[in-house]
């Protein structure tokens, strides 16, 4: 008998109780989120996505500052795109400037009225930050809204800190150990 991605998923929750249903391969697969840059000029454009991704290079070869230079270019030149707001405050929280980075994410979060790409990458990111603050609810929010715009890491941290899923997850964890491990009966 063959089993489908649902039945795994049940199995996993079962045996696995804290493992997020998204963690089956091929189950929850989402399209890919995009932004709509339909709105801005087209040469204009191209040139804030070259910018952007020299910047992205700059960041991931440790020049923080060069990476920092071009997402400021790419705000000057399109003040109104959300994407390189997000990726500057990636660079920001790099150099520890996190106050920084979460003007620039609000402000991404902002330009993209909370849909898209940018917005999604953005609130996964502002909740990372706050969760770091010790600002738990306000970090759930922000994995929510993520979670509902289609990312899976942003709904399983939602999950861990949801504290109603953490008691389930738990007793569920001891019903599953209970079943597993049956206590000897007593004997009179």
């Amino acid at each position: 008998m063959m089993s489908s991605a649902h039945d795994w998923a049940i199995l996993q929750a079962i045996f696995n109780p804290t493992t997020p249903f998204g963690d089956i391969p091929g189950l929850n697969q989402e399209e890919e989120i995009t932004d709509d840059d339909s709105c801005f000029d087209p040469d204009l454009l191209r040139k804030v996505k070259d910018l952007e991704l020299k910047g992205v290079s700059s960041a991931e070869s440790g020049q923080v500052e060069a990476a920092l230079g071009h997402f400021d270019q790419a705000v000057q030149l399109l003040p109104s795109r959300a994407s390189a707001y997000n990726n500057r405050a990636q660079a920001r929280r790099l150099q520890g400037d996190t106050s920084g980075a979460i003007e620039d994410l609000e402000r991404a979060i902002s330009l993209s009225q909370g849909v898209g790409r940018s917005a999604c990458q953005a609130l996964v990111q502002r909740g990372l930050l706050l969760r770091l603050a010790q600002r738990g609810d306000e970090a759930r929010a922000d994995f929510e809204r993520a979670a509902a715009l289609g990312s899976e890491f942003a709904r399983r941290q939602a999950v861990m800190l949801n504290p109603y899923a953490a008691l389930c997850n738990r007793m569920l964890a001891e019903v599953v150990d209970k079943l597993r491990n049956p206590a000897e009966p007593e004997m009179p």
